[in-house]
């Protein structure tokens, strides 16, 4: 984040996915004429989660969180609706992370869920460009700054609110946002998205664009700074594209746009293969952006989680680049995973500054996480991941923009948005209940420390409850009881409660019994990531 400008029985992959699909992405309705809400549904969307713990610390910073998170929702320039701005020293909005915040903050908000995404939309300029963050006072129009596609996370805002105009809206700015980056950010005709400057991708301080501006003369976005090497091909930046491409032609298909729907697709294709031909380096199974002389910048930084993010590879190259990076003590999976740059590339940043895509594992990277880990069978560490990072915010006190991927200490910032919707988002997937469209949830876990756990939410069958306390987590739906668990797992259900499965959370092997409502039960022991169906 540019802080300069900002203060100016192992299944198939694909039945992992399921439930992520479900919950998140979706599949968007065949025609709009049909995507109503019945009631129910929509005053439950309003109503927030309410978690209780008797581990103090933790209920005491989960409380914060939703405080400080209500204080960062005010009005920018030139927009009438509240927006979550990024808090801690950002008096504002970024395209980077802004629309994917306010989705995750949508569990408490989905007004706000919306204005984060329809301020880009209403402050779009004539050409299509997307104003790169938007100011209590200005807006900034000197870097494009994108990470996640604001189309996908349109999309999956639209699911929770099926409203046709915001569907017709983030269509019609979504495409004339990509065709703005064809047109201005191709100059070397590769089909691939360009970096010009570090503040494109939002990495401050980062080796990666060591000696090079931070953003495009005259603050026009449009212009290529005269520097050696650039502008890059950057593998990320192209990724988004993708993403957005990929969102793009649901919303097109959604919107009875057949005919442009098969061409999102065939571009969002187009600029994968591009990405896999060009920017991959074989011998290090790497990303890396690629200079005006065609050579690789081998930096080996968190521009990886931002590919995988975008779900550009299969699952068989996904592996190998988790076996040799991602999940890689020496590399990425740091105690508190993911910092910025690789621990043991040369050009990491031991003197962690504040503010600094060197080496500091940030926020934004975890709370991106869950879109990719989840989407490879990755539930296990994720859930590792998501408990290491709980466990540094409650040793912080605070709220800051980075830690020391070895100590869990912060740095930049406090009430810093991004730390908030962590603590948030985490608490839920840990040890609570998440809803989808077909499914739910229910995550069976104690935190460490807590002796209790109760964490519920409305839904359309009634309200959805869990408890779990040392003995187990009791299930309920309604006034009726769904299922008893032991052991640490997930147990997904159809919105009825009819039990579906059992998923491995836990990153050891975990015992796990299951005893349903209508008589069925289940003993199991669970390999991580292993996804067991419960008999029907």
């Amino acid at each position: 984040m540019n802080r300069a400008a900002k203060q100016g029985a192992v299944p198939h992959p694909s039945t992992r996915r399921a439930f992520l699909a479900q919950c998140t992405a979706g599949a968007w309705v065949a025609t709009l004429k049909h995507a109503t809400l019945r009631a129910t549904d929509v005053q439950s969307s309003l109503q927030p989660p309410v978690f209780r713990t008797d581990h103090a610390g933790l209920q005491s910073q989960y409380d914060a969180a939703l405080r400080g998170l209500r204080a960062n929702v005010v009005k920018v320039f030139r927009f009438g609706q509240p927006v979550l701005i990024e808090g801690g020293g950002y008096p504002g909005i970024w395209l980077e992370c802004g629309p994917q915040e306010g989705l995750v903050y949508g569990a408490l908000d989905l007004g706000i869920a919306r204005a984060n995404h329809e301020v880009f939309f209403d402050l779009q300029r004539e050409d299509g460009y997307l104003p790169c963050f938007v100011h209590h006072g200005e807006l900034g129009s000197a870097q494009i700054q994108m990470v996640v596609p604001i189309a996908a996370t349109a999309h999956e805002l639209f699911e929770q609110i099926h409203d046709e105009a915001f569907a017709i809206k983030a269509y019609t700015a979504c495409s004339r946002w990509d065709e703005w980056l064809t047109r201005y950010r191709n100059t070397r005709g590769t089909g691939l998205c360009e970096a010009f400057c570090g503040f494109d991708t939002g990495h401050d301080n980062s080796p990666r664009f060591k000696d090079l501006p931070w953003k495009c003369p005259n603050n026009d976005a449009r212009i290529c700074p005269r520097a050696p090497g650039l502008p890059f091909l950057a593998p990320d930046l192209s990724a988004t594209v993708f993403g957005g491409r990929s969102a793009l032609a649901k919303m097109a298909r959604a919107l009875g746009k057949a005919a442009e729907a098969g061409q999102w697709e065939e571009r969002a294709e187009a600029i994968r293969e591009a990405i896999l031909a060009r920017c991959f380096d074989r011998q290090d199974e790497c990303f890396y952006d690629v200079d005006t002389n065609n050579r690789f910048v081998r930096i080996k930084g968190d521009a990886l989680t931002r590919v995988v993010g975008e779900h550009v590879v299969d699952q068989k190259l996904f592996d190998r680049l988790y076996a040799r990076h991602l999940h890689n003590p020496k590399e990425f999976w740091a105690p508190y995973p993911f910092p910025s740059i690789a621990l043991n590339d040369p050009a990491f940043d031991h003197s962690l500054p504040q503010n600094s895509w060197g080496g500091a594992s940030q926020a934004l990277t975890a709370l991106r996480a869950p879109r990719w880990m989840e989407h490879y069978g990755k539930p296990a560490p994720l859930a590792d991941l998501m408990e290491r990072w709980v466990k540094a915010l409650l040793a912080s006190g605070v709220f800051r923009q980075q830690i020391n991927p070895w100590t869990g200490a912060s740095s930049t910032g406090d009430w810093y948005s991004p730390a908030m919707l962590v603590l948030f988002d985490f608490v839920g997937r840990l040890y609570g209940i998440r809803v989808g469209r077909e499914a739910v949830e229910w995550n069976c876990r104690l935190p460490e420390a807590a002796k209790s756990v109760d964490y519920s939410l409305p839904t359309s069958r009634g309200r959805a409850r869990l408890h779990t306390t040392a003995a187990g987590t009791e299930l309920r739906l309604g006034d009726r009881r769904v299922a008893q668990v032991e052991g640490v797992a997930r147990l997904t259900t159809r919105l009825d409660g009819h039990a579906l499965s059992l998923t491995g959370t836990s990153p050891q092997v975990s015992a796990v019994r299951v005893r349903c409502a209508d008589g069925r039960h289940l003993e199991a022991v669970l390999q991580p990531d292993t996804v067991v169906a419960l008999p029907q």
